[in-house]
């Protein structure tokens, strides 16, 4: 009996084990399975620089290279952002191609590398996130301009514009709004307020503090911006203020954080796309003082090739300047088919008035109005249908750049015309190179280059000095003057053969005759 009994106790004493003992094996085997890692997604980076001064050909520069990383599958666009600003408008086409097109495309990350200033920091703020590198900066957007100081409406018309470019940014991209704006105005008084209910901070205007003492801790409140500062923040406030979403010691660092934090794994090296030099020379021709180069030398080849026997170097360098600053104005966009047209057009007219038609009338007045339409076209952006003229304060500095530019160019040619009129003549290896007016001298005598019977050596003719044309003048051709025949040019009219003329003036080698009765 006692046996069955034992019997029974030990099963029982087993069967309270097995309950005791399964739910810990159930737990030692869950924990020495292996926990699979959550699947990450496979992500294809690129980086873009972004260096320099900001104007059209970095923008379609950086077009062009978004597109070429969006082609090869980037879902990361980096763009690298070194710069202290440049012009407005162009900042301001960038800022909107980065959040209405390549933002909805892939996501995109400024990567400050030195600072974002002005409009370098617009451009930052148009991108999802920023990362910035240790000691770098980032603000101060207060618009500026050539020539002077903006004032009253003047300023707060430039502000007003910039301001809702930042707002734009700061709600598409969930930055904090006050202080975006805070880069561009110096009126703006910003302070960070303390949300008793989340915990977090928030940051508000002056003007648009809240008043609720039970939501926010309004006697604690901070002031991170006075009405008399432009913002500008290190890489560490800008990460305390939310700006900057990390502050990095290298690029692998800032991808490695959004590795981290989005859950991607990027495969292969990043796609680095680098500006072409053709884009940096546009870029470096479309700048103020090289523009005002090239307009003085193309003038100053016109002139030289118009004063000197012949077709040279003076006229194929004026040409090749005009080519270049035609160019580059219609790859960055300035100059459009119309525009290029109406300038070649202007040129053909005034070409046929120089050499075909005599003396100055409507063709030269035609020909200089198209040449000047169409270079005024070039300085503001329009469409072929659109009449070329600034629609905004920003267009209208855009403009007055360029206007500036070009009047600088004209006054180095009148400088520049004055001094080879004055002394390359004195200068005897040179003096050959311009056609100077004669010295008036009593008998007015000069050597032309004549045909003669064979036994003159030397041929001289005179102001006053008559003769019968044997070759038409249209209005260069030939005069029989005694028994000598003289290449001369016609004052004004085309002459046929037997029309009797004088000679009225000379000028180095060039004689200039008028018919008389």
């Amino acid at each position: 009996m006692e046996t069955r009994q034992n019997l029974y106790n030990r099963l029982f004493i087993g069967l309270m084990l097995a309950v005791a003992v399964l739910p810990l094996t159930s737990l030692l085997s869950a924990a020495s399975d292996p926990v699979e890692d959550s699947v990450k997604e496979e992500a294809i980076v690129a980086v873009i620089p972004c260096k320099g001064m900001i104007d059209d050909g970095l923008f379609e520069s950086i077009k062009r290279r978004t597109e070429i990383a969006l082609e090869k599958g980037a879902t990361y666009l980096v763009y690298e952002i070194g710069t202290y600003g440049g012009l407005v408008i162009s900042a301001d086409k960038i800022s909107e191609y980065l959040i209405l097109d390549a933002g909805k495309k892939a996501h995109t990350v400024a990567y400050i590398t030195t600072k974002a200033i002005s409009a370098g920091a617009m451009i930052s703020v148009s991108c999802k996130d920023i990362i910035m590198l240790e000691h770098t900066t980032i603000g101060d957007c207060a618009p500026i301009t050539m020539g002077g100081e903006l004032k009253d409406v003047e300023r707060e018309k430039a502000e007003s514009f910039i301001r809702a470019t930042f707002s734009r940014a700061a709600q598409a991209n969930e930055y904090p709004e006050p202080l975006l704006k805070a880069m561009v105005s110096q009126m703006i008084e910003v302070y960070r307020v303390k949300n008793i209910k989340t915990g977090e901070f928030e940051f508000f205007e002056a003007a648009d503090l809240p008043k609720d003492p039970n939501g926010y801790d309004l006697e604690n409140k901070e002031e991170i911006v006075s009405d008399k500062e432009i913002l500008t923040l290190t890489a560490s406030e800008a990460e305390e203020y939310g700006i900057a979403r990390a502050v990095v010691n290298d690029l692998d660092e800032a991808l490695g954080f959004l590795e981290g934090r989005d859950n991607v794994k990027f495969s292969g090296e990043p796609i680095k796309l680098k500006m072409l030099w053709s884009e940096q020379m546009v870029r470096w021709i479309n700048s103020p003082a090289i523009m005002s180069v090239l307009v003085l030398l193309a003038m100053l080849g016109v002139y030289i090739e118009l004063n000197t026997p012949g077709l040279g170097l003076p006229g194929l360098l004026a040409v090749v300047c005009v080519i270049i600053i035609i160019g580059s104005k219609y790859l960055v966009g300035l100059a459009n088919w119309v525009e290029v047209a109406v300038f070649a057009i202007g040129v053909v007219f005034l070409l046929v008035e120089l050499f075909i038609i005599p003396g100055f009338g409507i063709a030269g007045f035609i020909g200089i109005s198209c040449i000047f339409l169409g270079i005024f076209g070039m300085l503001v952006r329009n469409a072929p249908d659109e009449i070329p003229w600034p629609k905004s304060e920003i267009d209208w500095m855009f403009f007055a750049q360029g206007v500036f530019a070009l009047l600088a160019g004209i006054f180095g040619f009148a400088v520049f015309a004055w001094l080879f009129a004055k002394f390359i003549p004195k200068v005897e290896f040179l003096s050959g190179l311009i056609l100077a007016p004669s010295k008036e001298i009593a008998e007015s005598k000069r050597s032309i280059s004549a045909t003669s019977t064979p036994q003159t050596e030397a041929i001289n003719v005179t102001i006053g000095m008559q003769g019968v044309v044997v070759s038409p003048l249209r209005p260069c051709g030939s005069v029989r003057f005694g028994d000598m025949i003289v290449d001369v040019t016609a004052e004004g009219q085309f002459l046929e053969n037997g029309q009797a003329v004088e000679i009225i003036e000379i000028h180095g080698n060039h004689v200039t005759v008028k018919a008389i009765s």
